[in-house]
């Protein structure tokens, strides 16, 4: 027998829109006609039952409540409104959030998702085009979810790992370094991986991009696929450029009956976990590791009385090459060109299928929906990751009822599990030799380097950064690689400069 507690999602709704900006939805506008679509799916009637709207934080629109304002276009009038802070772990974090909450009998039906209009919003500036979308003015959203906590320290800031553009090429150089694999070597290794990702956005029907690029259109640099910042081409770097909502109808089971919603329509949350790595880069032991995507994936899995092979397909979250490479490696997958056929993503990826800023991980879990009800009985593992592979989450998905009811492994149990992993101390400054670990080279648009990145450690196991802008150090960099070289360092008093390599 079923728990009547037990979190179901019983509809999803995707679409993406392309039209001219004068004529385009807003992201809320876009968020709803998705919660239509979900309604539908589900069968009709599931919407006015809603009593949670949960929206993930929106990035291309001001809003105060976007829950508030999706409600009232939807004519509904849940209990309450929540709103996620920014990160890509947000979406799989509040459907943790909402089914343990459902299992406790505090809700009983949450309409969760997002929208982004990054496209339109682009070629309305270029246009000069005045968007005259709502700005209500609502009070704040009165319940937000997440750590909104900065991603990045002084140190790191001021050598110019500043972004996911500049600091997810570290972790990518880290995990070549680890694989002992040439620079030509890694990029064809990424190469591969990337063009499976890109094939199954060819066949999604919700992908932005549905071209199945082939390795060598991915690894190399080109006119239309420039570097951006080495070792990833404009193909390797999540796509934000788009316009996409997706939204998801989470119920209790018993609710779900009593809407009448079909057996064939429902997909069970089996469990669901949280954890954050040391959080900033200098911190962590390993650049080339993520311990936090291991815990979570491992507790979700035996919170589900299952194990990794037990799963038909995962979606990792996939912003970056390294971000997919770091969960293959903590889960323990060879993935496709280690002899493993199931899909590490579903949809196709951030890259190819789209990057609606924080709320692609509500696209995965839609996608993952439609293909468990294709595969009756099967599992699928979708996981989330916010700043630089720092905030965690995951969930176990399938259309067979967990026999115990959801399972949301404890936070703090997750929590304490990665704390209590090594940790490196900072140099902020240090004059001297380190040994490099990582690389970070970012590109003008007509192809030059403009300057490099350097993470390494102090003879006394600290990490430190450094720059250079010696165009012999970047092309050395560029094709032949620092990482395990040993780099001499001198400092300011606010940065590091690199000043030879050995």
């Amino acid at each position: 027998m079923i728990d009547p507690r037990t979190p179901v999602v019983v509809g999803v709704g995707q679409l993406n829109q392309r039209t001219e900006p004068g004529d385009a939805r807003s992201p809320v506008g876009l968020f709803v006609d998705a919660a239509r679509l979900a309604d539908t799916d589900a069968g009709g009637g599931v919407l006015r039952r809603v009593d949670t709207v949960a929206v993930v934080q929106i990035g291309s629109w001001g809003y105060h409540d976007p829950g508030a304002v999706a409600a009232r276009e939807l004519e509904i009038e849940p209990r309450s409104t929540i709103v996620s802070t920014v990160g890509g772990n947000s979406p799989q974090l509040l459907v943790n959030e909402m089914a343990a909450s459902i299992r406790r009998g505090e809700r009983d039906c949450v309409l969760l998702g997002g929208g982004e209009v990054m496209n339109t919003r682009r070629r309305a500036r270029k246009a000069g085009i005045d968007l005259c979308w709502e700005m209500p003015d609502d009070p704040p959203c009165p319940i937000v979810i997440g750590d909104d906590g900065a991603g990045t320290n002084e140190t790191e800031n001021a050598h110019g790992a500043t972004a996911p553009v500049f600091v997810y090429p570290l972790l990518e150089t880290a995990l070549r370094a680890r694989a002992a694999r040439s620079v030509a070597e890694h990029q064809r290794f990424v190469g591969e991986l990337w063009s499976t990702f890109a094939a199954v956005a060819a066949e999604n029907p919700y992908a932005w991009s549905r071209t199945a690029f082939t390795p060598e259109q991915i690894a190399t640099a080109a006119p239309d696929n420039r570097m951006v910042t080495f070792p990833y081409t404009k193909r390797m770097m999540a796509h934000i450029d788009v316009d996409q909502a997706a939204a998801v109808l989470l119920c209790a089971y018993e609710t779900a009956r009593a809407a009448g919603v079909a057996d064939d329509r429902m997909v069970f949350l089996h469990s669901g976990a949280d954890a954050h790595d040391h959080w900033f880069l200098t911190d962590r032991h390993s650049l080339s590791e993520s311990v936090a995507i291991g815990e979570v994936t491992r507790a979700a899995l035996t919170a589900a009385g299952l194990g990794v092979d037990d799963v038909a397909r995962f979606d990792f979250y996939s912003c970056f090459p390294a971000a997919v490479e770091l969960a293959m490696g903590s889960v323990g997958l060879a993935g496709p060109g280690g002899g493993d056929p199931r899909p590490l993503t579903v949809t196709g990826g951030l890259c190819f299928a789209g990057g609606p800023l924080n709320n692609y991980p509500t696209h995965a879990i839609a996608r993952m929906a439609e293909l468990l009800r294709a595969d009756p009985g099967s599992y699928g593992l979708t996981t989330a990751l916010g700043w630089y592979a720092t905030k965690h989450s995951c969930g176990v998905w399938s259309t067979t009822p967990p026999p115990a009811g959801f399972v949301r492994v404890d936070p703090a149990t997750t929590q304490a599990a990665v704390d209590a992993t090594p940790r490196r101390t900072g140099a902020a400054t240090h004059s001297g030799p380190i040994t490099v670990e990582a690389t970070s080279v970012p590109f003008d648009r007509a192809g030059a380097p403009l300057h490099a990145i350097v993470a390494g450690l102090t003879s006394d196991g600290r990490r430190t950064f450094a720059t250079t802008s010696d165009p012999d150090a970047m092309r050395s960099i560029t094709t032949e690689g620092w990482e395990g070289r040993t780099a001499e360092v001198v400092t300011d008093g606010t940065t590091n400069t690199v000043t030879k390599v050995h």
